[in-house]
């Protein structure tokens, strides 16, 4: 069974530090974060989260995103350049 992580609506520089420290403790397990909230996606989170991602493909467990009815999340995420959510993270197995 996955763990829930719910977003919060604002992930700025100040989000990044509780951010990367909830999902670490979180390794080892599958993981889905609930974006459906999120209306603004800063960079550094966008970091910490392309790390978890790539982090937990390394580990070989799932971990999912999901954004319910909205595409704020997605759309801001695309918007710098980054893989899409449902893409293969770099380095994980084919």
């Amino acid at each position: 069974m996955s763990t829930p992580v719910i977003l919060p609506s604002v992930l700025d520089i100040r989000a990044a530090g509780p951010l990367q420290a909830e999902i670490l403790g979180l390794r080892g397990q599958p993981v889905t974060l609930d974006a459906s909230a999120v209306e603004r996606l800063g960079g550094l989170c966008l970091q910490v989260l392309l790390s978890a991602r790539s982090t937990w493909a390394a580990d070989g467990q799932p971990f999912d995103v999901t954004t319910g009815d909205s595409s704020t999340f997605s759309d801001q995420w695309a918007a710098f350049g980054a893989a899409p959510l449902d893409a293969a993270p770099v380095g994980a197995a084919a």
